[in-house]
């Protein structure tokens, strides 16, 4: 198939040639799908900081400055190189450079669990892409669409609990400029509960424009538990975008961790669409260097009775920027909503950036909404009252940070995930 691009914006214009000239046909996504999303990039373009939702993130001069040729040249990974990566206790599954590999993949059979790649979905199965995602909502959504790997199918079949956490290993791994579209698509049927781990690395040694889009449906009294671990280092630039859609009685919780990764988008939005459902969204960043990390959220009450909680809290050093943008959208059928938001940060220098702007738009009139947001350096008191007690300084402040962290890092309830966070945490620091 052939497309026509004719973008005023030249950055769109020649990433969508580039990619176009190095990707072939993906079969399991429509024609007119594909057509309809580049169509969206040729009205609106990449995102920059025009964009008010992409005001502290200007992916389009990302992809000007640092990808001007994509070649799409990758390395071939083995399972020595992706050994380092597993987690013990979690069945590991492996996508590299936006495929599901299944040869690096851990084979288990467990009752109730499909696993498969986007290319071997049944025709009722390929439905069900882009029923969350809409390719007119956000540019790097339609990107993602008409350029898709051959991403990662999860399904957990009806009143089943899976016993082990998933362990999804996404990996990207070049030798020249890329840009990877991975996308995947979790369904969690009624009454099923699961735990997905999703970790992301860059172990190539070129500069890796990753554009990643999750979507997960939670079904009616099911129970989705995530964490997303982001440490792709300084060769990677990356917009992740979660769009979840949780039912009546169910419960969605994602605790995101990003410790590094020159530039990190993340993009995370819920839709509470029936009653006595919650969601729980908690965000831990460090951010050195001149690294950039966004966290954009959006959680849309649209039933009665539903609950949402937001913790995430930023660390900045250096040149580093740091970006908190959350909103809670309360609809007028979505009385007794209980929703609350919190953002903390502490910024380690004077050159440090920290953007917050929290939000409440609401349409109910029986609600219990708040939001907060707090900024500063360390707690001079605390700092003094540990060096008084014979701890010195460089100890106390780190002390001080692990104490603002843990509360967080308590949360991941996977014994080696959380050692392998609070270790990298620590180096960070």
């Amino acid at each position: 198939m052939s497309l026509v691009v004719d973008n005023k914006s030249a950055v769109t214009q020649n990433l969508l040639e580039q990619l176009q000239k190095n990707s072939g046909k993906i079969a399991f996504m429509p024609d007119a799908e594909i057509v309809s999303a580049i169509r969206l990039l040729e009205e609106k373009g990449i995102p920059n900081n025009k964009h008010e939702d992409y005001k502290y993130c200007n992916v389009e001069a990302v992809l000007r400055k640092e990808f001007k040729s994509v070649e799409q040249s990758f390395n071939e990974l083995t399972n020595a190189d992706i050994a380092p990566l597993k987690i013990d206790e979690a069945i590991n599954l492996v996508v590299v450079n936006g495929n599901y590999n299944e040869a690096l993949s851990e084979k288990m059979i467990v009752k109730g669990l499909t696993v498969k790649s986007l290319n071997e979905l049944s025709s009722s199965e390929k439905t069900l892409l882009s029923s969350q995602a809409k390719s007119d909502t956000d540019a790097l959504i339609a990107l993602n669409t008409a350029f898709t790997g051959n991403g990662l199918f999860l399904q957990v079949d009806k009143n089943n609990i899976i016993p082990m956490p998933l362990h999804v290993i996404y990996v990207n791994s070049g030798n020249s400029s890329n840009v990877t579209n991975t996308r995947n698509f979790v369904n969690i049927q009624a009454s099923a509960e699961v735990t997905l781990i999703e970790s992301f690395y860059n172990i190539g040694t070129a500069k890796m424009f990753s554009n990643f889009l999750s979507e997960k449906f939670v079904g009616e009294n099911a129970k989705l538990t995530c964490y997303t671990f982001q440490n792709e280092g300084a060769l990677s630039y990356s917009v992740n975008t979660n769009q979840v859609k949780i039912s009546k009685y169910s419960n969605y919780t994602n605790n995101t961790f990003t410790l590094s990764g020159e530039l990190v988008r993340n993009n995370h939005n819920v839709v509470l669409a029936d009653s006595n459902c919650e969601a729980h969204l908690n965000g831990l960043f460090i951010s050195n260097g001149t690294q950039s990390v966004d966290n954009h959220t959006l959680i849309d009450h649209q039933m009665p009775h539903c609950e949402s909680n937001e913790l995430y809290k930023g660390i900045a050093k250096d040149k580093s920027t740091g970006t908190f943008n959350g909103k809670i959208f309360v609809r007028k059928d979505a009385q007794k909503t209980n929703a609350y938001q919190s953002s903390k940060n502490i910024l380690m220098s004077d050159d440090a950036t920290i953007n917050t702007k929290p939000q409440l738009e609401i349409y109910a009139d029986d609600v219990k909404c708040s939001h907060g947001t707090s900024t500063g350096k360390i707690d001079t008191e605390a700092l003094f009252y540990l060096k008084a007690r014979g701890i010195g300084e460089e100890s106390a402040r780190k002390l001080l940070l692990q104490a603002f962290a843990q509360e967080l890092i308590d949360k991941i309830e996977i014994p080696s995930l959380q050692e392998r966070v609070l270790n990298l945490f620590e180096k960070a620091l």
